[in-house]
């Protein structure tokens, strides 16, 4: 499914919507440059699963917990510079839980992220204007067939 968007507020209504849908376990892929709205689309998320908590990119903690109608954990992988520094922290014991885990850079680390997983690919769509952005979610698995029910 692909979604164009003019602003970060349907970047965030989107992420809602998915949170909103999110089952414990899910694992959430986020792929995208700089600035083209990962933290964004994790604030809805966090939002639709009932979190109030200010959300902030875990660039150099590499996660952060909240609490919501399921456990979220936000992976951050941009700073890692080889698999085994994301496996050091446990990573397989956060992801193979009942928290909803979402992973910004999810492409650096690819050879870890279990065969069934939701992709959400986000690009800038400057030749559109400087807020516009492509948002792709690619269901791997039957577990994640609820994003079909996404609209903007």
């Amino acid at each position: 499914m692909e979604f164009i968007v003019d602003n970060v507020d349907k970047t965030i209504d989107i992420g809602m919507q998915i949170g909103k849908l999110a089952n414990s376990g899910d694992i959430i892929c986020l792929i995208g440059d700089l600035g083209t709205g990962k933290t964004h689309i994790t604030k809805g998320i966090a939002k639709g699963l009932g979190i109030d908590d200010h959300i902030t990119s875990p660039t150099f903690g590499i996660v952060n917990e909240y609490e919501g109608r399921h456990k979220l954990y936000h992976f951050d992988v941009y700073r890692v510079n080889d698999p085994d520094e994301i496996e050091a922290i446990g990573f397989d014991e956060y992801i193979f839980s009942d928290a909803v885990s979402i992973i910004e850079w999810a492409n650096y680390i690819e050879e870890l992220i279990p065969q069934e997983h939701l992709t959400i690919i986000i690009e800038k769509m400057p030749e559109m204007g400087d807020n516009y952005r492509k948002i792709t979610i690619k269901c791997y698995g039957n577990r994640y067939e609820y994003a079909k029910e996404i609209k903007i």
